[in-house]
C-alpha cells in the first residue's frame, strides 16, 4: 500500500479563503470531501466546487474540519512543501538516445534525475513516454479532463519503440495515447528522430499512424538527436548531414501540404535545427499554427525574427551611442548576426559584438544556446572586445537561479571577464531592449 503524503502548507495568500479560516503554515492538509489527496490534480480537483468540506491537521494534532461557501473554482490560497504534493516519479526507460546519459560526471545531482513523471507534462510542459504511466492514471487524467498532455512518441512501430527505449512494455504504452484521444483529452507529440533508426519510412509510419489521432493530437515535432561526446558504451548514433536534413524536411512538408486542407493543422513540424542544417529558408509564421512547439525549438527562430522586425518599426526614442556583445549558440548564430547589423545599419552609433560559443563541454555536435556551460563562455570571451555590457540569452541559466549548467554562477562569470552581464529574454523586443538598455 502507498504511503500517504504529508502535505504540509507553506504559504497562506494575505486575504484569501484560508486565511480568513485560520488555516497557517505548517498545517497539514488531509481530506477535501472525505476523499484522501494524493497530489495536486486531486486537490485542484475537488477544491473546484462551491461548497467543500476541507479536514486540516494543526500542528498539535489537534483536526479542524472546515466546511466552505466560495465561488466555483475560487482557489483556497494555500501553497505546499512540494508543489507536486507528491514523489517525482523517475524514468525507467534506457533510451538509446537520452541526454542524461551522455553528460560527464561530476555535475550537480539534479542534472541525473530521469523524469516520466505525466503530472509534470501539465505543469511545466515536460514530454512522458506513456510507459510510467497505470491505467489509473490514464483514468484520472480523463476524469480530471487534464489537457493538454505531451507525449515522447518516437515512433509507432511497436518493436521498434521497445528497442529504442530498451523498454519491453515501451509498444503496449502506444495504447494509452488512443484512449486519451478518444476521451478527447487534447495531445501534443515529439519525435526525437536518430539515423538510420526512426527515419525514412518509420518516419513515414509514425506520421501516417499519427495523424489518426488528429484533432486531438494538434502537434507532432520532429527534433534530431543531441549527441554529446560522451557516448562511450552507448547505442552508436551518428548525426545528421545536410542532405538527412533536406530528406526529413520533404517527408514533413509533403505531410502538411495533405493533412492542412483537411484539418487546419500543419500537424507534423520540423525544429529549427533541420532548416539550418539543410541550408534552407524558415517557414513563414502560419506554418506553425500558432507555435505549438516553442519549447521543442519549433518556430523560434521564425517568433523571433518576426518580433524583432516588428520591434524595429516601434523604435521612436532617441537611440544612444553604445558598444555591447551579444553571446548566443553555434545554432542561432547567423540570425542573431543578421538582426544585430541590421541594428547597427539603421543606427550607426551603436556597435554590436556577436559570439558563437563553441561547445567544448559536451562537445561541438551541440549547437544549442541552452546547454552552454560558464566556462566555455569564460574561456571564449576572455580575450575578447566586450563593451560595456555582455548580453546572454535567459536559457543559459538554472530556471530561477543565476546558475550555469557547470554550477559556475552569473556573478563569477561578470567578475572574471570584468565587465556587466545581462541576461536577455527571448522575444524580439526583449533583444531590442537590451542592447538599447531600455
Amino acid at each position: 500500500m502507498k504511503k500517504q503524503n504529508k502535505h504540509i502548507i507553506n504559504q497562506v495568500a494575505p486575504g484569501s479563503i484560508a486565511e480568513e479560516l485560520e488555516i497557517e503554515v505548517g498545517d497539514i492538509l488531509l481530506e477535501i470531501n472525505g476523499n484522501k489527496i494524493e497530489d495536486i490534480f486531486d486537490y485542484q480537483y475537488y477544491t473546484q466546487d462551491e461548497y467543500i468540506e476541507v479536514l486540516i491537521q494543526k500542528p498539535s494534532g489537534e483536526e479542524w474540519l472546515l466546511e466552505i461557501d466560495k465561488e466555483y473554482d475560487e482557489d483556497l490560497g494555500i501553497s505546499f512543501e512540494n508543489g507536486l504534493m507528491d514523489e517525482y516519479r523517475s524514468c525507467h526507460n534506457k533510451c538509446i538516445f537520452c541526454f542524461i546519459d551522455q553528460m560527464p560526471k561530476g555535475m550537480r545531482d539534479t542534472l541525473y534525475f530521469k523524469d516520466d513523471d505525466s503530472r509534470l507534462s501539465f505543469l511545466q510542459g515536460n514530454y512522458v513516454t506513456l510507459t510510467n504511466m497505470s491505467d489509473v492514471d490514464v483514468d484520472r487524467i480523463i476524469k480530471y479532463n487534464l489537457s493538454p498532455i505531451n507525449v515522447s512518441f518516437q515512433t509507432t512501430n511497436p518493436e521498434l519503440r521497445c528497442k529504442m527505449l530498451n523498454n519491453r512494455f515501451a509498444g503496449d504504452a502506444l495504447k494509452k495515447a488512443w484512449k486519451l484521444a478518444e476521451a478527447g483529452i487534447v495531445m501534443n507529440g515529439q519525435i526525437v528522430l536518430c539515423k538510420g533508426v526512426n527515419d525514412g519510412e518509420e518516419l513515414e509510419r509514425s506520421i501516417r499512424d499519427l495523424s489518426e489521432y488528429l484533432p486531438n493530437l494538434e502537434s507532432v515535432s520532429v527534433v534530431p538527436v543531441g549527441l554529446s561526446k560522451y557516448r562511450d558504451g552507448l547505442y552508436p548514433l551518428e548525426p545528421f548531414t545536410k542532405e538527412d536534413a533536406k530528406e526529413v524536411l520533404r517527408i514533413i512538408h509533403k505531410w502538411q501540404d495533405k493533412l492542412y486542407p483537411k484539418y487546419g493543422l500543419h500537424f507534423i513540424h520540423a525544429s529549427d535545427e533541420w532548416y539550418i542544417l539543410a541550408e534552407e529558408d524558415l517557414p513563414e509564421e502560419e506554418r506553425y499554427d500558432g507555435y505549438l512547439q516553442l519549447e521543442n525549438g519549433v518556430g523560434m527562430l521564425r517568433l523571433l525574427l518576426n518580433e524583432f522586425a516588428e520591434g524595429m518599426q516601434q523604435i521612436t526614442y532617441e537611440v544612444k551611442s553604445t558598444e555591447v556583445s551579444l553571446v548566443t549558440g553555434r545554432l542561432a548564430f547567423p540570425y542573431i548576426k543578421e538582426m544585430a547589423e541590421q541594428m547597427m545599419e539603421k543606427y550607426p552609433q551603436l556597435k554590436i559584438h556577436v559570439y558563437a560559443i563553441r561547445n567544448d563541454f559536451f562537445g561541438e555536435m551541440i549547437t544549442v544556446s541552452g546547454l552552454l556551460t560558464g566556462q566555455d563562455i569564460l574561456a571564449q570571451l576572455k580575450d575578447k572586445e566586450l563593451g560595456e555590457r555582455v548580453l546572454l540569452p535567459q536559457n543559459v541559466l538554472k530556471s530561477g537561479e543565476a546558475v550555469f549548467l557547470d554550477d559556475m554562477t552569473l556573478a563569477e562569470l561578470e567578475k572574471a571577464l570584468q565587465v556587466q552581464v545581462d541576461i536577455v529574454k527571448s522575444s524580439g523586443q526583449d533583444f531590442i531592449d537590451a542592447i538599447l538598455y531600455k
